[in-house]
């Protein structure tokens, strides 16, 4: 993992824990896809995308999340949610860290997409 993006995982995670959020994995891998972070408040459990981006010229970081990974990222839950056999409620949400040099924005978009 690049150390940018580990950096801006830290920080996703760092803020979920301070949310109340219990971490269950990260980098969770399935075939082609990857989910950053997976947490689980309550009775629902959330796999977390998180962009990191150091510059806006391109985009904010969430808008990152393209439908090719947005796939992706769906059939790794379906695989993490059939290991853990889990029946309870589900939610995909997107972290986004806007960063410049000792500063960031952190921005939590929750049910980001299905």
């Amino acid at each position: 993992m690049k150390k940018k993006g580990k950096e801006g995982e830290d920080l996703a995670c760092e803020y979920l824990m301070n949310k109340g959020y219990e971490l269950l994995h990260r980098n969770y891998r399935y075939k082609r896809g990857e989910v950053d972070i997976i947490v689980k408040k309550n009775d629902r459990i959330c796999f977390v995308e998180v962009k990191m981006r150091s510059r806006s010229d391109y985009g904010l970081p969430e808008t990152f999340v393209n439908a090719k990974q947005q796939k992706l990222i769906l059939a790794a839950a379906d695989n993490y949610i059939h290991e853990m056999d889990w029946h309870n409620d589900v939610r995909f949400d997107v972290i986004a860290i806007q960063a410049d040099k000792d500063n960031f924005e952190l921005v939590h978009f929750e049910d980001a997409f299905y």
